[in-house]
C-alpha cells in the first residue's frame, strides 16, 4: 500500500481512518476537505492543482471525495482503496454526534470555517448529505472499482473491523 484512498459516505470515518493509515504506515495524509474549503466554505482555486501535485507522489493517503472536480484522478493513481461500507444507522449516528460536538465546541475546521447552527437547515449540510447521498455513494464506489480493476479494494462493513491493526 503506497497510494491509499479511503472511501465511504459522509460521516463514515474516512478522515479518521486516513489518519490511522498515515500514522501506521508512515505515509503523508492529505485531508481533502482542508484542501477544498477556503474561507467562507468557498472552494479554493488551487484545489485541483494541489490534489494533482500530491497524487503524483509515490506515497500518500487521502479521502475519496470531490469527484465532480477531480474525476478519476485519485482512483487512477491509487493502488488501494479502503471502503468504509458501514450501516446507515452507524454513519448517521456518527455524523449527528460529530455535528453536535462541532457546534458546541465551536471547533475550527478549515481555513477559519466553523459549523453554524443555521447551516443545519441547508440541503448540503453533512447530516442531510449523509442521509440523501448514502446509497448513491455506495453505487459510486462500486462503479469506480469496476472501472479500476487494478486497484486493491478492501471493504470494511463493521465498525470493529480494522485495516491498520
Amino acid at each position: 500500500m503506497d497510494r491509499v484512498l479511503v472511501a465511504g459516505s459522509t460521516g463514515a470515518g474516512k478522515t479518521t481512518m486516513a489518519r490511522r493509515i498515515s500514522a501506521r504506515f508512515g505515509m503523508p495524509h492529505y485531508e481533502m476537505d482542508a484542501l477544498h474549503h477556503g474561507p467562507g466554505w468557498v472552494k479554493r482555486p488551487e484545489f485541483e492543482a494541489d490534489v494533482a501535485k500530491f497524487a503524483a507522489q509515490d506515497r500518500w493517503v487521502a479521502e475519496d471525495q470531490y469527484h465532480r472536480y477531480l474525476g478519476d484522478l485519485l482512483w487512477t493513481r491509487a493502488d488501494t482503496v479502503v471502503w468504509l461500507d458501514l450501516p446507515r444507522s452507524l454513519v448517521m449516528a456518527r455524523v449527528v454526534r460529530r455535528t453536535i460536538w462541532r457546534l458546541v465546541s465551536r471547533t475550527e475546521l478549515y481555513n477559519g470555517n466553523r459549523e453554524e447552527f443555521r447551516g443545519l437547515f441547508e440541503p448540503d449540510h453533512p447530516i442531510w448529505w449523509a442521509w440523501s447521498q448514502f446509497e448513491r455513494k455506495r453505487m459510486t464506489v462500486r462503479e469506480y472499482a469496476d472501472r479500476h480493476p487494478g486497484v486493491r479494494l478492501i471493504r470494511v462493513t463493521e465498525r470493529s473491523a480494522s485495516v491498520v491493526g
